[in-house]
């Protein structure tokens, strides 16, 4: 496709994770190192935190 829109680009993208959404916005991936930052977080050890909207579960 010559001079794709995003348009076009989120029609594909929205198929490949489990949630309906073409992309993670990048808030998204901010508010999860918030709330690791945060004490809400304080016994969480040793894990990493896919901000993926269930790509990772799907493969």
């Amino acid at each position: 496709m010559e001079n794709p829109t995003l348009d076009d680009v989120a029609r594909v993208f929205g198929g490949l994770a489990l949630l309906p959404v073409a992309w993670v916005e990048p808030e998204d991936v901010s508010n999860a190192v918030l709330w690791l930052a945060s004490e809400e977080s304080r016994f969480v050890t040793g894990i990493a935190v896919p901000v993926d909207a269930g790509l990772l579960a799907k493969f």
